[in-house]
């Protein structure tokens, strides 16, 4: 188990849900090159026969491997350096295009707090971060719940990545309470003292359903640190203080598909899914070595105080994701494939391969799973024409009329 963790104190109020400092991440690397869990971890992923035959050697190859891999590294942006060659690789193997949008409109000497859609684990303030890195700029600091952390080595590999952690497992109104204060502080604190900018989900959880929505509640989070200090203060100028930027990030194909769609459909048939001991680690494995086609990133533009509800906000964010969230052949085709709203296929965004390749697809399905598998990429089609989400065994909703 990592033992180099920073203690709190009142000089470092956020020390136990902060990223790792700079003065930091030498004994944690080197804790880490030594820990059995992250080992074994490793050789079932890079060497399954050894790891089974002889995992004493395996263990011991991992960590001669892993301390080559983060010799030198003793900063966050020197491990953050050594990361973006396997992310740059990720994205040559298996993405077809990544582009961007909208970020040549933000000031790079700005901190922002960007809240996006959220449909991969760790993937989608990745895809943030690559593109902040190509345009030479600061990477963020992000946002996980620490229902993804039941490893002490995760939670450290995650703090190394500028990631803090966001309460969700605290028990009782004052315990909850008390964490999102501490949580509201420091993210207020990263923004307006550090001027370090930050990406966090619009809402707890993936949307499995293709239906993205911003949860108000985090806005009601966001603004508690300000609020609390200033009780004149308007929930307006608690939002422009942060400067939130809507994100959307469009997949052309998600690698965790299949598993999204089978949770739906226990959710759907038997009223609950039970999540497997690994399996956040699984979809955050699949999510980075699967085929993911075209990426598309865009960047909003910053709210301003004109806001008196955490509704509004919640909406105003929900306006930009689905305004910047990009159509791909894909999603016509599942629409196409469920035989609904029709009108709003476009058959000029489809090709033969772009045919191929999604049928491709589907025939791998299991045929319970098909419904709710094309779910998910009917419904940014319905989204985006202001439709009502498509949902397997439920009456569907007429559709809008234009004067709508």
């Amino acid at each position: 188990m990592t033992e180099n963790r920073p203690d709190s104190s009142a000089q470092d109020p956020w020390a136990d849900i902060r990223p790792f400092n700079d003065d930091e991440v030498a004994g944690v690397l080197a804790n880490l090159t030594q820990e059995p869990e992250l080992l074994d971890a490793l050789t079932r992923y890079r060497l399954p026969r050894l790891s089974r035959l002889m995992p004493g050697l395996s263990r011991r190859l991992a960590s001669l491997a892993l301390r080559r891999q983060v010799r030198g590294v003793q900063s966050i942006k020197q491990f953050q350096q050594r990361i973006a060659g396997y992310m740059e690789r990720m994205i040559r193997t298996t993405t077809d295009e990544f582009t961007t949008a909208g970020l040549d409109r933000l000031d790079p000497a700005t901190a922002y707090l960007f809240i996006g859609n959220h449909r991969d684990i760790s993937l989608d303030p990745a895809f943030v971060n690559y593109a902040l890195y190509l345009a030479g700029r600061n990477t963020v600091r992000i946002a996980i719940g620490d229902n993804l952390l039941k490893k002490p080595y995760v939670t450290d590999l995650m703090r190394l990545n500028k990631s803090f952690i966001v309460p969700r497992s605290a028990r009782g109104k004052r315990a909850m309470l008390a964490a999102y204060q501490k949580l509201s502080g420091y993210m207020r604190h990263s923004i307006t003292g550090d001027n370090h900018s930050i990406w966090m989900a619009q809402r707890e959880g993936r949307a499995k359903d293709g239906v993205d929505g911003t949860d108000p509640a985090i806005i009601k989070m966001m603004t508690m640190s300000r609020r609390a200090e200033d009780r004149q203060a308007s929930l307006g100028e608690a939002i422009r203080e942060l400067r939130l930027v809507p994100v959307a990030i469009s997949y052309e194909y998600d690698p965790c598909d299949v598993q999204k769609a089978r949770e739906l459909h226990a959710m759907h048939t038997l009223g609950k899914y039970e999540k497997g001991q690994y399996e956040d680690i699984s979809s955050i494995v699949a999510g980075i070595t699967g085929h993911k086609g075209r990426v598309k990133l865009t960047f909003g533009t910053p709210l301003s105080a004109d806001f008196t509800a955490p509704d509004e906000v919640a909406a105003e964010i929900d306006r930009q994701v689905l305004e910047g969230y990009q159509l791909f052949p894909s999603h016509y085709l599942a629409l196409e494939a469920l035989g609904h709203a029709a009108e709003l296929v476009d058959p000029g965004e489809i090709t033969e391969a772009d045919r191929e390749r999604f049928e491709t697809r589907l025939a791998q399905v299991p045929a319970e799973l098909r419904e709710w598998w094309l779910t998910q990429y009917a419904n940014p089609v319905l989204n985006k024409a202001g439709r009502p989400p498509f949902t397997p065994g439920a009456v569907q909703n007429e559709p809008r009329s234009e004067a709508h």
